[in-house]
C-alpha cells in the first residue's frame, strides 16, 4: 500500500470509489498510471485495454497486463460481470460509439466508473461568449483542429444520457485542480466522475 494518497485528484477520487482487492478493467488505460496507482494503493487485480502502442510499451515497462484493442469494437472477449469495476476515465469523449462502449462496460462490470471533462465549465462558457471561439483551457488544451475529442458534453448531458439508458448513478463527483466541487458542478467543475450500475 502507498503511504500517501495519489497525486492526481481524479485518481484519488477513483481510488476512494474502489474497494480493496477488486478485479478492475481500465478501458483506454493510457500509460497505465491509474492502474499502477490502484494496484499499489488498493491492491486491485487489474488489466487494461489501450489502442496506442507507445502507451502499451509504457504499461509493460511498469509490469502491467494490457491488451492492444479498440474499445469501440466492444468487449466480446469478456463475460458478463467479470470485473468488479470497469473504468473509463478521460476516454469517453474520444470514442466513436459512446453508447455502445458504456453498454459493454456495464455488461462486463458490476460497477462502472466514468470520468469526463466538463465542456460547459464556466471558463469555457466565458471564452465562447466573449471571444466567440472554441475554448482552450488547462483541462481542454487543444485547438479545434488537433483535438482528440469527438464528443463535447457536460455533466448535465451525461446525467441525461444515463437516465435515458436506464443506468443508475450511484455517485457523481465534480472536481477541479484543487479538489471536489460540491456546489453547481455543471458550472464550476472541470471534470465529473461517476459511479454507475446497471443490472
Amino acid at each position: 500500500m502507498l503511504n500517501e494518497s495519489p497525486s492526481r485528484i481524479d485518481h484519488k477520487v477513483i481510488c476512494d470509489l474502489i474497494e480493496p482487492n477488486s478485479k478492475v478493467l481500465d478501458l483506454g488505460c493510457g500509460d497505465g498510471m491509474l492502474l499502477e496507482t490502484l494496484m499499489n494503493y488498493k491492491g486491485i487485480r487489474g488489466t487494461g485495454i489501450e489502442i496506442d502502442e507507445k502507451a502499451i510499451y509504457q504499461c509493460m515497462a511498469k509490469g502491467l497486463t494490457v491488451s492492444h484493442a479498440n474499445i469501440d469494437s466492444g468487449l466480446s472477449d469478456y463475460g458478463n460481470k467479470r470485473f468488479d469495476y470497469v473504468i473509463l476515465n478521460e476516454s469517453l469523449q474520444q470514442v466513436l460509439h459512446p453508447q455502445k462502449v458504456i453498454s459493454e462496460a456495464c455488461r462486463v462490470g458490476k460497477k462502472v466508473i466514468v470520468g469526463i471533462p466538463n465542456f460547459c465549465h464556466v471558463r469555457a462558457r466565458v471564452q465562447i461568449f466573449f471571444r466567440g471561439k472554441v475554448p482552450v483551457t488547462h483541462q481542454l488544451p487543444y485547438e479545434w483542429y488537433d483535438t482528440p475529442n469527438l464528443r463535447f458534453l457536460s455533466l448535465k448531458d451525461f446525467r441525461k444520457f444515463c437516465k435515458k439508458n436506464g443506468i443508475k448513478i450511484l455517485k457523481e463527483i465534480g472536481i477541479n485542480e484543487t479538489g471536489i466541487v460540491g456546489w453547481r458542478p455543471n458550472l464550476l467543475a472541470k471534470a465529473g466522475l461517476y459511479l454507475l450500475e446497471k443490472n
